[in-house]
């Protein structure tokens, strides 16, 4: 285990580097400015930031202990962090030590990477690598999921790690697509498969009484348009089960206080279509540099047939679009309304590192029965029983 204290001194693996591991809840609280500061030098994601990790510790995983490894300069400037957290999981009766990023379950979080200033990406990785090398007999099994399929972090860590066992598995496909320079919305809309579509359903929702959206982006706004979002994403996805993208009041707490911080770095675009006063369409969106990122979505199952969904993820294209970005993120997922939109695709990986005896071996065979004792399930029962009881899972995860 690692002993408890506020910053940990680790072995320096660089002239140039100190790298600490920051353990204290309290310490994390204040790293928000420098956090943001490196973050903004870096090419790293948005689910790496101070906005996301900071309340998912405190809404998520209030017991996981934070083990944030830092890289800092010869002035004491932060060029690194790697957001990691440590566990004691017990699997059968045996205690396994399990190291992984923080913001790894329950809130989708695609892209986890070290954070490292432009430039000093591979001397950080390495020096953090050097660093988990070190602390290892405090830690059983690293695991690390979500990493972008091309992530240096991936390759580095192989190449720390070469007398134990590492598995590289693939994740998730993330469709996205990149807008060309100086290209309108309609010239867009002509590449894509719901032209049609989104615009004859957009002039009939057009002609209704009260129609309009709502795009909000400050802080002191969100509660309305929040409840909003909760209430028709609960609806969308009642007749499934219950959603597995939000589910529980930790989680949806966890995206009040998100959306609240995001909101205050400018970063947040949160959409409402209404009709009649009413609530009937909500998109959840994230900005990070050029980017638009589509979190989540609802709408109100009564208007589906009008396609309120289809108008309003159409229109947060078209705001992108015009604001000047230049790539939309739809996440995970492969729906088919994504391939729609979106002709491109990415992979996120996981990656697990332990000794080939022990704990963490053990640890992972353990899994693996599991998975295959729950596929053997699949095949032998009916299709129609094996969706109820993935129903009855997410009922029972939203108490």
């Amino acid at each position: 285990m690692i002993r408890e204290s506020e910053v940990t001194p680790a072995p320096r693996p660089s002239q140039w580097l100190q790298v600490d591991a920051v353990l204290d809840p309290a310490v994390l609280a204040g790293m928000r400015a420098e956090w943001n500061a490196l973050l903004a030098s870096s090419n790293a994601g948005i689910f790496n930031s101070w906005e996301w990790i900071y309340p998912w510790c405190r809404r998520i995983a209030p017991d996981r202990r934070p083990m944030v490894l830092t890289a800092r300069d010869r002035r004491g400037t932060l060029v690194g962090l790697m957001p990691l957290g440590f566990e004691v999981r017990r699997v059968l009766g045996r205690l396994v030590g399990r190291v992984a990023f923080l913001g790894e379950t329950h809130v989708g979080s695609d892209y986890l990477d070290v954070v490292a200033r432009r430039g000093a990406e591979e001397e950080v990785t390495r020096a953090f690598a050097q660093t988990l090398r070190e602390l290892h007999g405090t830690w059983d099994v690293l695991d690390l999921t979500d990493l972008h399929e091309d992530s240096l972090t991936v390759k580095v860590l192989r190449e720390a790690f070469p007398e134990m066992e590492v598995q590289v598995t693939d994740r998730y496909i993330c469709p996205y697509e990149r807008f060309e320079k100086g290209e309108s919305f309609e010239a867009f809309l002509k590449r894509t498969g719901r032209r049609d579509n989104y615009l004859r359903r957009r002039k009939w929702l057009e002609k209704q009484e009260g129609y309009r959206i709502e795009r909000t982006e400050l802080p002191g706004a969100l509660a309305a348009p929040m409840a909003d979002f909760f209430r028709l994403h609960a609806a969308r996805w009642a007749g499934d089960g219950g959603s597995q993208g939000i589910k529980g009041k930790g989680v949806e707490s966890f995206h009040r206080d998100a959306t609240q911080l995001l909101a205050e770095q400018g970063q947040l675009r949160l959409y409402t279509m209404k009709v009649g006063g009413q609530a009937v369409a909500s998109v959840y969106g994230i900005v990070h540099r050029d980017t638009f990122i589509y979190f989540q979505s609802g709408y109100d199952p009564e208007w589906r047939n009008r396609s309120v969904g289809l108008v309003l993820v159409g229109e947060t294209f078209k705001d992108s679009i015009e604001s000047g970005l230049t790539e939309y993120d739809f996440l995970r997922g492969t729906e088919t309304y994504k391939s729609d939109w979106a002709a491109k695709q990415r992979r996120t990986v996981a990656l697990r590192i332990h000794a080939k005896q022990g704990a963490g071996n053990w640890f992972t065979r353990h899994e693996e029965a599991a998975r295959t004792v729950r596929n053997v399930f699949k095949r032998i029962l009916p299709s129609d029983a094996v969706e109820k009881i993935r129903r009855l899972r997410r009922r029972r995860a939203a108490i």
